[in-house]
């Protein structure tokens, strides 16, 4: 047999061995795909009437200005003909060269090919002309009204990211390139990605972004020493371990979002804001909350008050002996708490000495990116969704955050995995970001409707306890920490929320960064500096236009702040010596948990 022959031979095998992988895969993408519970068919994208709207404000826009729109299309046909008519004189040369390319940056089509090869410049130029005229043509829609003109835009968008040539096999040069370099195995490994990643989310095509086995919780994640030392339906109190020979006399309670772990405050020890609280000697407790099944779908905004913050609050007091405690608030956690706060000036309870709100929003009067997402055609049908399964599981919510990022959330991560067939990366920030919780049906819906829709915690007041709570109630002193870049909450809304609360004594902060990195900024990092400005009676711009700028992390100077409203120093208060025995290590049982639905 011939070196040839040999060749030949292998290159056979490894076919053959590549197209069995492909038919059992196949057989388990079936089966996955089998067990897909869709949801909701109105949270897959907006009412048709958007659409119908649209093309009627079009239409009408033609009809009031034809030379306008008219000259939109000629312009859009003009660029479009003469790139065909550019390409098909370069191929007539004879030579394998595209013509010269002076499209517009975008770093989807950073490979060399997208310009010098012919028919990969021709496919990337035509999609670039087609998007602008998508976009041309959402500006040409006549008397369209600002909102249905927003939504218009948002989703126009995702269709344009949607169709980028990259998102497919034939028209991606990187792909396609390491398709033929490997005989084909990376479409197989891409294919084994696929699967796997079906398999884990019950039949939804949900990204995986990190490579999940490279952590494990309380192993080289959420390691902080502590204790489990309470427990009741709705979270796990958490008291850490302290780290020095004395505390502060006034404990801290951290309440993080429900819409995903705790852990984000505790990835690993360089970064943990955990561990840092705790060595500057504070007694720190952290709720870790329950992953909700479809049995909690009548739990509400007001039992996440009443058996999550009153209790947690109830219990450290006990615990300390003290009569108050320092509390913070972390995104949805932060907007509770400032009802909790209305709700104890209500009852004149003091038992919260100062708050801290991270990336807190309750003013919602600009929903800003999530405005697509906030109108009846989508909340009825999370309503329905919830109504039926009992929560709002969290593949939905995650896809929906996801897809404000869709070229970096989804599509980038999904051309690597299934393309190229590349295992995500070992990163713990990502593996936290897909360890996403469900949300209470009841909860879920006043969420959405009272305060996001309606925005009644600072107009007419909420309904809850028996108590209709408004943000003037909020008197507590209270330290606001914002994000410049955070897209989830941003700043300037949560600034005008903070303007409207009721407490004389307010400090705000606004760290560089976005709503997890400007959070999780140990000053050991030197990375994010921090915006501060003692007068909060102006206006969000003219705020910062005279904030003075400091270098470093903002987490010592709000040290500093809580340093003055913790009291004197005690002996350090270790977890189980205070009659609550401990029932477990940190990180506790709620925080790895599988709800049934």
């Amino acid at each position: 047999m011939t070196t040839k022959d040999s060749v030949a031979t292998a290159d056979s095998a490894k076919m053959t061995e590549n197209l069995a992988k492909v038919e059992e895969l196949s057989q388990r993408l079936v089966a996955a795909l089998s067990q897909r519970t869709p949801p909701n068919p109105a949270l897959n994208g907006p009412d048709q009437e958007l659409f119908a709207r649209a093309a009627g404000a079009y239409w009408q826009g033609w009809m009031q200005n034809p030379a306008r729109i008219f000259e939109h299309q000629l312009e859009y046909w003009g660029k479009t003909v003469t790139h065909y008519m550019e390409a098909q004189q370069q191929l007539m040369k004879g030579e394998l060269q595209a013509p010269e390319d002076d499209g517009p940056d975008d770093k989807r089509f950073s490979n060399p090919l997208w310009k010098s090869h012919p028919y990969f410049n021709f496919v990337k130029r035509h999609y670039q002309q087609n998007a602008e005229a998508i976009r041309q043509a959402v500006e040409d829609a006549g008397e369209l009204d600002e909102l249905d003109r927003k939504r218009l835009g948002y989703f126009s968008n995702q269709i344009i990211d949607m169709m980028s040539p990259t998102n497919f096999l034939g028209t991606n040069p990187d792909a396609l390139e390491l398709a033929v370099e490997t005989e084909g195995e990376s479409l197989v490994r891409g294919l084994e990605n696929l699967v796997a990643d079906l398999e884990r989310n019950d039949g939804e095509m949900l990204v995986r972004l990190c490579d999940e086995s490279a952590f494990e919780l309380g192993r080289n994640v959420a390691t902080a020493e502590g204790e489990v030392v309470y427990r009741n339906r709705m979270m796990e109190l958490i008291q850490y371990a302290p780290t020095t020979d004395e505390v502060h006399a006034t404990p801290l309670i951290i309440f993080p979002p429900w819409i995903n772990k705790f852990y984000i405050l505790d990835l690993k020890p360089e970064n943990s804001l955990i561990r840092w609280i705790t060595d500057q000697g504070y007694t720190l407790f952290v709720v870790s909350w329950v992953n909700p099944g479809s049995e909690y779908r009548d739990v509400g905004m007001d039992t996440y008050m009443e058996e999550g913050f009153l209790d947690a609050i109830r219990v450290v007091k006990d615990i300390t002996k003290q009569k108050q405690v320092n509390a913070v608030g972390y995104c949805i956690a932060g907007t509770t708490l400032n009802l909790v706060l209305a709700l104890l000036n209500k009852r004149g309870d003091n038992s919260i000495k100062s708050a801290t709100f991270f990336t807190a929003l309750t003013d919602f009067s600009d929903q800003g990116e999530f405005t697509s997402f906030l109108q009846n055609d989508f909340i009825d049908g999370i309503e329905q969704e919830v109504s039926e399964i009992g929560v709002l599981r969290s593949f939905i919510m995650s896809r929906t955050m996801s897809y404000l990022r869709s070229n970096d959330l989804v599509y980038q991560p999904a051309i690597k995995s299934y393309m190229l067939g590349k295992t995500p990366p070992a990163f713990d920030l990502l593996f936290w970001n897909g360890d996403s919780t469900n949300l209470p049906a009841r909860m879920t819906m006043e969420y959405v409707r009272l305060l996001c829709q309606q925005n009644k915690f600072v107009t007419e007041g909420v309904e809850l306890l028996g108590e209709r709570l408004h943000i003037s109630d909020v008197e507590t002193p209270f330290c606001a920490v914002t994000c410049e870049t955070d897209h989830i909450a941003p700043w300037k809304d949560c600034y005008r929320g903070m303007a409207q609360a009721g407490s004389k004594q307010k400090t705000f902060i606004l760290s560089q960064s976005g709503h997890i990195a400007g959070i999780v900024n140990p000053p050991s990092k030197k990375k994010y500096g921090h915006y501060t400005n003692a007068d909060v009676t102006i206006d969000h711009a003219t705020w910062r236009e005279a904030a003075n700028f400091h270098e470093g992390s903002w987490w010592p100077r709000w040290e500093k702040w809580l340093r003055a409203r913790s009291g004197k120093m005690v002996p350090a208060r270790n977890p189980g010596d205070s009659g609550y025995e401990p029932l477990c290590p940190a990180p506790g049982t709620y925080v790895s948990a599988k709800p049934s639905l």
